[in-house]
């Protein structure tokens, strides 16, 4: 098994339209706004960017994101990443009912020397730092589709 390698699963029930989410979504320079473990995102043009993410673990994660895959009609937006991390993410919004279903497929591959040092040990907590950081944005995400202010 390599200790490094992970895959990721979030599903984010979300009482809004597909539309909608999809529009939040495909406009990550806004993220920090209303997912707070989203630093910073800075476009570099040609569909790439620098994110700079945080959870509750006292490290910072920096990687590139290259688009690879933008397809409102079928809801599917999707980069590779290369930095700390090295994969791919993939949202994919349909709808449920009178809102939607917005699912986070990642499989990343951790090149950050510290993460690297302490995979074995440290992997139940990395997963649960990941596991906090997509439910901070679920809610985040809530939010901020409802109007109300975003701590940041």
């Amino acid at each position: 098994m390599d200790w490094t390698h992970y895959r990721f699963r979030s599903l984010w029930p979300l009482p809004a339209p597909p539309a909608t989410v999809y529009g939040v979504l495909e406009r990550p320079e806004e993220y920090p706004r209303w997912w707070r473990q989203v630093r910073e995102v800075e476009r570099r043009g040609d569909g790439t960017g620098l994110i700079r993410i945080r959870s509750l673990l006292p490290y910072d994660m920096t990687f590139t994101a290259r688009e690879v895959r933008r397809d409102p009609g079928a809801g599917v937006l999707e980069i590779a990443m290369s930095g700390d991390i090295e994969g791919w993410a993939r949202w994919t919004v349909a709808p449920v009912g009178a809102g939607c279903l917005a699912r986070y497929d990642q499989v990343v591959d951790v090149n950050k020397p510290l993460l690297r040092r302490f995979a074995v040990p440290g992997r139940p907590v990395f997963r649960a730092n990941h596991w906090l950081m997509m439910r901070a944005g679920r809610r985040g995400l809530l939010a901020y589709l409802d109007g109300r202010p975003q701590a940041v």
